[in-house]
């Protein structure tokens, strides 16, 4: 009975919130080659979440694309040209966000078939020895968690940085690294990690290191929300809604892609 309670308000607020936020197209804001979150031709899992929640708004699904680098909500959202944002961190302070959907992690990537046994942490020797891969994120190219952590723990001679712009995603260049054998591992963000890995020629590994004590604040994994325009409140309450109704649907999605998920710390 519980249930069936909670799932008429749940389909009462969709219904509510849908009546106060009448508009012609579900205007999403995204980069047209960013896989595996989003690209021109639908490919990306949040173009799949996207399409979801435009079928099930009863709207058109309509994009305005452009590459997410410096200044990409201010010349979209911010210009008008688009009312939400798929993916952002859910402390994200551009956008007036709705609640996580998914909370994922940085990871290690490795060969699988090596004698090597599971690192054990960032104390490990062989992190001193081994050719190590590290994201360098921002236009400033500052490096990622696990780059810090590294540092922390005086591992820098051995270590590569791959910055976000190039080619191919960074991840993917990582990735191709370690099929190559040009790199024994590599510290990924795991949407990224998980996607990349599972289309590797090389058969890859990803394990879950948590930061030394040396930086124990430093985090390494994220929740990712729903962002849209400032004051938009009624599609955020609405969007808040959908994302309890089709948590499961949104699950599957992310498994489809490798996506390695984390439960929230207390």
């Amino acid at each position: 009975m519980r249930k069936l309670l909670a799932s008429c308000f749940v389909l009462f607020a969709l219904a509510a919130a849908a009546a106060e936020d009448a508009r012609p197209a579900l205007r999403v804001c995204a980069d047209p080659d960013n896989l595996p979150y989003s690209r021109a031709d639908g490919a990306g899992f949040e173009n799949r979440i996207a399409e979801l929640v435009a079928a099930d708004f009863g709207l058109p699904l309509e994009y305005t694309w452009l590459p997410d680098r410096r200044g990409f909500v201010r010349k979209t959202m911010g210009a008008g040209l688009c009312d939400l944002i798929v993916g952002v961190p859910a402390g994200f302070e551009r956008t007036l966000n709705t609640r996580s959907y998914y909370r994922s992690s940085y990871v290690l990537l490795q060969r699988k078939g090596s004698d090597e046994e599971p690192l054990c942490g960032f104390d490990d020797p062989r992190l001193r020895r081994w050719r190590i891969g590290v994201q360098l994120v921002g236009d400033d190219l500052a490096t990622s968690p696990p780059g810090y952590a590294l540092a922390a723990m005086g591992v820098t001679d051995n270590v590569v940085g791959f910055p976000i712009v190039g080619a191919q995603p960074a991840a993917a260049r990582m990735v191709d690294a370690l099929a190559r054998g040009e790199l024994d591992a590599a510290f990924v963000w795991g949407p990224q990690a998980g996607y990349f890995a599972k289309a590797s020629a090389a058969p890859l590994q990803l394990q879950r290191i948590a930061p030394p004590q040396q930086v124990a604040t430093q985090r390494f994994d994220f929740a990712i929300a729903m962002g849209v325009r400032r004051g938009d409140q009624a599609l955020r309450d609405r969007l808040d809604a959908w994302l309890v109704r089709r948590h499961d649907a949104i699950a599957r999605i992310l498994a489809d892609y490798a996506v390695p998920l984390v439960e929230a710390q207390p």
